[in-house]
């Protein structure tokens, strides 16, 4: 019986790590390519428009992705303990795959700064969760001078071996639509899965699509060209003000011929609740950065997107962040216990 066995197991040949033949693996990766007609059609019409749904992954996130390969890196060097900072999806992320391979794990956060759904998953997990009174880049830079300190492995996505994880959505987008999309549209917060996506594309060797890259408004370092000392947003995983691989993500986007912009809260929130009722696909507000860039873009250049192809990648699952559903919408009808008041209610 041949069934997935995950990223490593598939791909292991073509990923430049140690341990290919011991695999930390929570049989991530292999995540569904979705239409989306009707969201097509809200946003961008005349495009095809599919969804990569890499909430489905393990915890959730497409952290998952390059945290098979940075722990089995880990492992592989004789690492016994591993320390991320972490916005929540890499927390979570980590903390599992620590946990698969019998290793301590150490996670720093920014108080108050992230979404509990997450939290609650690196906690379950048994890492050690450390909130610090500062941003998600001051925990990045206490977990690098930890790193000087401790024998400890840094499994964020500075580690090279999370790119090589990562690289692998690009190569499953292609194979399951059987080309390279048109486009390719994703947020941005620390930059490195839009730069593993490019080097997905560019090891493949063939057609590259150009990339759209969103970040929030309030969080948009690489749109304004500086870093943001008090990054701001309620998309909480890309509140980052000074992104690791920022280099990297502009240099593809310029390769690619692509657009990177600014989305506001509003819109990035509009784009989540409309991919969740349109098309019944539920992923954390972050995840619909690249819906709402797409929506913008299209508006103001829509012959780019007539008769393309265009892959929006849904970073997490919407339940990671259940709190935004219900500091949103209105989301309970209350009634007696009465069969005439529900028949008034399902009119």
């Amino acid at each position: 019986m041949s069934y997935w066995q995950g990223l490593i197991h598939r791909y292991g040949p073509s990923l430049n790590i140690d341990g290919v033949d011991r695999p930390v693996s929570l049989h991530e990766g292999n995540t569904p390519l979705i239409p989306a007609p009707k969201l097509a059609e809200a946003i961008c019409p005349g495009a095809e428009i599919f969804l990569k749904y890499e909430g489905l992954n393990p915890t959730g996130s497409f952290k998952d992705r390059g945290m098979t390969t940075a722990i089995t890196q880990a492992q592989a060097q004789g690492a016994k303990a591993v320390v991320c900072a972490s916005t929540g999806n890499t927390a979570a992320s980590a903390a599992a795959y620590a946990a698969r391979a019998g290793m301590k794990c150490l996670v720093i956060i920014p108080d108050g700064k992230i979404a509990l759904g997450k939290l609650a998953g690196a906690i379950a997990y048994g890492a050690t969760v450390v909130a610090i009174d500062g941003s998600f880049d001051d925990a990045l830079n206490l977990v690098r001078d930890l790193e000087s300190r401790i024998p400890i492995a840094v499994v964020n996505s500075v580690n090279p071996a999370r790119l090589e994880g990562q690289k692998t959505a690009a190569w499953e987008v292609e194979d399951q639509l059987g080309r390279v999309p048109d486009w390719l549209s994703l947020p941005v917060g620390n930059a490195g899965n839009i730069s593993a996506y490019w080097l997905g594309f560019i090891e493949r060797g063939g057609a590259r699509p150009r990339l759209l890259g969103t970040q929030a408004a309030g969080a948009a370092p690489l749109v304004l060209g500086h870093p943001v000392e008090k990054p701001e947003t309620k998309a909480t995983a890309i509140r980052i003000g000074k992104p690791a691989r920022g280099d990297q993500a502009l240099a593809a986007i310029r390769e690619s011929n692509g657009i990177l912009l600014a989305a506001s809260d509003e819109e990035i929130f509009d784009a989540y609740r409309l991919v969740a009722r349109l098309e019944g696909v539920f992923c954390e507000p972050s995840s619909a950065a690249g819906i709402a860039g797409l929506k913008k873009t299209y508006a103001d250049h829509p012959d780019e997107f007539k008769g393309k192809q265009v892959v929006c990648v849904l970073t997490g699952n919407g339940l990671k962040d259940p709190d935004s559903v219900f500091e949103q919408e209105t989301h309970l009808i209350r009634i007696p216990n009465d069969i005439e008041a529900l028949v008034e209610v399902a009119k």
